[in-house]
């Protein structure tokens, strides 16, 4: 199946509400987060976007079908990091530079399994480099495996720590 013309653009501080909206509902459907703290997480995600697209820590992108660009259908964005200097994984080289996250990538479920999300995909992966972006990583679910296998990623050795180091400060009443 070719995939539907699309028009793809990079979001803005003032789509931060759809980028919320997104967050939530990427993890409603893979079930961490329940319909109690969905507003809370939007409220709260919402607030970072409108500061952290301005400020360049986050980027995203935004497809649309061609001819109806107020009706988005999905998005994709990366947070970006300074990484410390490194060897890179073919050991032949020294990464210096910035790390992106990708994160958020939903589509809305009309619209799955048509080929949008391997195209906002095809967009980050034609813009890091010129980005200055030296390593992308993302945490995968699996419905998205396949595809961001298909793309070049590959798994790697991290482990997360699950002890609560928020207890101290401000978190959210999720999961």
């Amino acid at each position: 199946m070719s995939p539907p013309p699309l028009t793809i653009r990079r979001a803005t501080a003032a789509d931060a509400a759809v980028l919320a909206e997104h967050r939530t509902q990427m993890f409603l459907d893979m079930g961490s987060v329940g319909a109690a703290q969905a507003g809370e997480l939007q409220l709260a995600s919402e607030a970072y976007f409108r500061a952290a697209v301005p400020d360049g820590e986050y980027v995203a992108w935004l497809a649309a079908p061609a001819g109806a660009p107020g009706e988005i259908i999905a998005g994709a964005g990366v947070q970006l990091r300074s990484m410390l200097p490194r060897p890179a994984a073919d050991g032949g080289r020294l990464l210096l530079g910035r790390e992106g996250l990708v994160l958020n990538v939903y589509v809305a479920p009309a619209w799955r399994r048509r080929g949008v999300a391997r195209r906002l995909m095809e967009v980050i992966l034609d813009w890091a480099p010129q980005a200055g972006i030296v390593r992308l990583t993302l945490h995968a679910s699996d419905a998205g495996r396949a595809l961001y296998e298909q793309l070049g990623f590959v798994p790697t050795n991290e482990m997360r720590y699950r002890g609560d180091l928020a207890a101290s400060g401000p978190v959210l009443g999720l999961p």
